[in-house]
This record gives C-alpha cells, structure tokens and sequence, in this order.
C-alpha cells in the first residue's frame, strides 16, 4: 500500500458512523490501508470551541433530515438513537485498549458498537446494554470492561484528543490523506479524489 488514510472518530457521531459505512470500500478499492484513531468527540470539541449540533435545536433538527438522506443515498441502515447524546468515554476508552490489546478483534468491536449505536438504537450508557452487544459479537465483555479503568488506556484516549486539536481537528469524522485533512463524511468524495489523484 503506497499511503494511508487515517479516520478520527467517535462512537456518537452519527455522521462518522455514516463514514464508517463508505471509507473501506473507497479505501480497499484503492488498496490505502485506514489507521483507525479513536478521540473523545466531547474534549475535541471543548478544547477546540466547537459543539455538539445536538446542542443546537435548529442545527440538530436540520441534521437529522440530512443524516436521513446521506443514509439513503449510501443505501445504509440509520436510526437516529432515542437515547442520544450518549456519554461515550468508556466506549472509546474500551476501542484505544483494544486496539492496544487486542488488535485483531478491533474492527469487530468498532462494528458491533457502531451498529448497536446507529442501527439497532440501544442505549449504550447502560453498562448491561454493552455487555450484552460484546457477548453477541463474541468479545469478553469483562476483558474490555477492565480495560476502560486501564491508566494507559485513559492516558492514551487522551493523547489521541490532545494530538487531533494540535492538528486542527475540531470534530469527527475527520481523515488525514498525505497530510491534508478532510472533514465531514459529506467530504468523502473529495477524499477518494485526493487518493486518487496520488495515484497519478
């Protein structure tokens, strides 16, 4: 693989989940590996003095009609979660201490909570929701739970925040391709351009 595109994203993002459906494919057609980078969407936008459009009545309205429209025109399941937003720290804090961990069974924890998250509509602040999400995809949930009180695990969630500010991110999903970056999965066309004309 000549370059790589990295993808900073957060669990309760619905618009990173949207990413999250494209960019394998738009990456593996054009054999660029994806460097997963988990961040706290919250302390990005604190550190950053953006927000949550779900703290803005008119913007969050607006974004869930959009959100509906992208899903459709991905042809991608989407339910907007009743119970959103989510405190979504120990989800994170449980994707950076497998990924440190437990590499091979990362993309099986990131699909089973991004499904449970923006398809089946559980709520994933209930610690018993997300035990049962990681017993049907076959993670120890007790394992994973141990790794969210991990020191090295916090420290490194928020390295991850602390670096993505530093470089400009304000929100998620964010990509990097050879050192641009790209924000919003409405931007992924511009992305796979990019990519593309690397290729050249």
């Amino acid at each position: 693989m000549n370059h790589k595109v990295e993808f900073l994203f957060d669990f309760g993002s619905p618009t990173a989940y949207l990413a999250y459906t494209q960019l394998p494919n738009i990456a593996s057609q054009r054999k660029i590996e994806i460097l997963w980078t988990p961040i706290l969407l919250g302390g990005v936008h604190k550190a950053s003095g953006n927000q949550s459009p779900a703290f803005v009545p008119a913007k969050g309205k607006w974004m869930r009609n959009d959100i509906a429209k992208w899903a459709r025109k991905y042809g991608v399941t989407f339910k907007a979660n009743p119970y959103f937003p989510i405190n979504t720290i120990s989800l994170m804090r449980a994707a950076v201490g497998i990924q440190m961990e437990s590499p091979d069974l990362f993309l099986r924890y990131v699909d089973a909570i991004y499904k449970a998250f923006w398809t089946h509509e559980i709520n994933l602040g209930e610690i018993d929701h997300v035990k049962k999400v990681l017993e049907d995809a076959d993670i120890d949930a007790k394992a994973v739970f141990a790794l969210v009180s991990n020191q090295a695990v916090k420290d490194k969630l928020k390295a991850n925040s602390d670096t993505a500010v530093d470089r400009g991110v304000f929100g998620a999903p964010t990509f990097f391709y050879r050192d641009e970056m790209f924000f919003g999965q409405d931007r992924l066309d511009f992305l796979a351009e990019a990519m593309d004309n690397s290729h050249k």
